[in-house]
């Protein structure tokens, strides 16, 4: 057994220690805000946000974490930033087809907690997540809303 904390809550869980935290996310524990998108690292879809970082969750193993705080788009509204982040994501209108729409709010939120007024190259440099409908000027437009 595995103890993670996630969305402020412990979970046992009885997994392989290799298991990618993704896995556990969605099929151990029913956390399917987080998406599967490549299994690489590379579109962000699976976005989380490890002890404030933005981490791509499907390359991650689940005993790597330890008792890092954990935090998935599932519980992102009960903060503070990630609550404006939203906020901002619905006034601009930002998702189209949506489905990579919760990794780029978890980055999103990472962002503007470390860097609360970012700047458009600070945007530029974070949000590296792959959007294939192209929102990404309504995506950097939403971050500077939830800036505000």
């Amino acid at each position: 057994m595995t103890t993670i904390h996630v969305n402020g809550r412990a979970y046992q869980v009885a997994v392989d220690a290799d298991t990618p935290l993704l896995w556990v996310l969605r099929d151990t524990l029913g956390l399917t805000g987080t998406k599967y998108g490549c299994g690489i690292a590379q579109c962000g879809a699976c976005t989380v946000m490890i002890d404030g970082t933005a981490t791509r969750s499907c390359q991650v193993p689940v005993e790597s974490v330890g008792s890092a705080d954990i935090r998935t788009i599932d519980a992102i509204e009960e903060d503070p930033v990630g609550r404006r982040v939203v906020d901002a994501w619905v006034a601009a209108q930002v998702p189209q087809c949506g489905y990579c729409q919760s990794g780029q709010v978890m980055a999103a939120t990472a962002l503007l907690k470390q860097t609360p007024k970012p700047t458009d190259t600070d945007i530029a440099d974070a949000m590296t997540n792959l959007c294939r409908c192209g929102t990404y000027n309504r995506i950097a437009a939403a971050i500077r809303q939830a800036a505000g």
